[in-house]
């Protein structure tokens, strides 16, 4: 299990700010995919997620490879408009 923060866009898109996931493998993909099948996300979670960027456990990344150990905090970050 993975703890989940979600931010702006994609705390609309899977309807939670935080919640526990057991990733489908340890990757952000699979943290992803996981988020994806959330009851309360909508139709199109996985393009809002697609242009998201990652904080794994503090850490940035937007390679959907990037690894995500067990009782990771893992933050989703839409883009942010302005500067």
């Amino acid at each position: 299990m993975v703890t989940v923060r979600l931010f702006a866009a994609a705390r609309a898109a899977v309807g939670h700010g935080m919640l526990e996931v057991a990733p489908e493998s340890d990757t952000v993909s699979g943290v992803v995919a996981a988020l994806q099948r959330v009851p309360d996300a909508v139709p199109e979670v996985a393009d809002i997620l697609g242009r998201c960027s990652f904080l794994v456990d503090g850490r940035a990344t937007r390679d959907p490879g990037a690894a995500v150990p067990a009782g990771a905090k893992v933050d989703v970050l839409p883009p942010f408009a302005g500067g």
